[in-house]
């Protein structure tokens, strides 16, 4: 990347090792952000604080001045604390999105009956909303967004719709990474609705997701980003339809990525050098 401009990369995910580790992408992430941020660009990370998140041993701790803010779900509103740590062996920030009613429970999207929580609908809003309004007070201008994880899934869609005049996010590009199967349940029924009560989309701008299954997710990730990252491989037929159809720039999932990371950074260097 040129010298002379210091490119941005935001993170925004499910996971990162070594905090949660529900994939192998969580160790990629790992390896990428680092690799970015060693690279001399400027690297911030945002994840859920699920409650199987050991605060004491990751050195959590509460960024007052970011708190406060009141996020909107289905016309309700929650309070958003932010929580930061320091990713190990690097200097890079972490920043937890937190709510009591959505993450306090020590358990990430199912129950320890292996239910799938009732509100996880509103916890993807919950969390999407969090990510794009911490970033508007952070005042810091992404070149790269990448959202990974089906919690990230909703993003790509806000910032070309509700966030699309946001200054903030003139400029950013966003990848998606699509995954297989991550849960067998879907949403909940009124998950469209509840999307229409929280943010400014048309009714057109959310039927994709509608259904609320993870491929419903994925596909809707993938219509509004500008680039896809397969995280594994045997993904629905669909996700690659969409990609195609759409002419968007498609990353092809390769193993190689838990050993060299360099391929994946790559793609980070060509999106945001191609921004100017």
């Amino acid at each position: 990347m040129s010298a002379q401009v210091k490119k941005r990369v935001l993170i925004i995910a499910n996971e990162l090792s070594p905090y949660l580790e529900l994939t192998d992408f969580s160790a990629i992430l790992n390896k990428l952000a680092v690799k970015t941020f060693d690279s001399g660009i400027e690297v911030r990370v945002i994840m859920p604080r699920f409650g199987v998140i050991n605060e004491r041993r990751h050195r959590l701790h509460e960024v007052v001045r970011l708190s406060g803010i009141n996020v909107v779900v289905d016309k309700e509103d929650h309070p958003l604390l932010i929580k930061v740590a320091s990713l190990p062996n690097a200097r890079l920030q972490v920043y937890f999105m937190d709510n009591e009613d959505f993450f306090k429970r020590k358990f990430t999207f199912n129950d320890a009956e292996g239910n799938f929580f009732e509100d996880n609908a509103e916890r993807l809003i919950f969390f999407g909303k969090s990510a794009l309004e911490i970033v508007k007070k952070f005042g810091w201008p992404p070149d790269v967004i990448h959202c990974h994880g089906w919690m990230t899934s909703l993003i790509p869609l806000f910032l070309k719709t509700s966030y699309k005049k946001e200054p903030v996010f003139a400029n950013s590009k966003v990848i998606y990474t699509a995954q297989k199967e991550q849960f067998e349940n879907a949403l909940h029924p009124d998950f469209g609705k509840m999307l229409l009560n929280s943010v400014a989309v048309k009714d057109k701008d959310v039927d994709v997701y509608n259904n609320g299954t993870n491929l419903a997710l994925n596909l809707g990730a993938c219509k509004y980003a500008d680039a896809i990252l397969h995280g594994g491989e045997d993904l629905d037929p669909a996700v690659g339809s969409i990609s195609a159809t759409r002419n968007k720039q498609v990353i092809p999932y390769d193993e190689a990525w838990k050993d060299d990371i360099n391929p994946l950074y790559s793609v980070y260097e060509h999106l945001a050098v191609s921004i100017n």
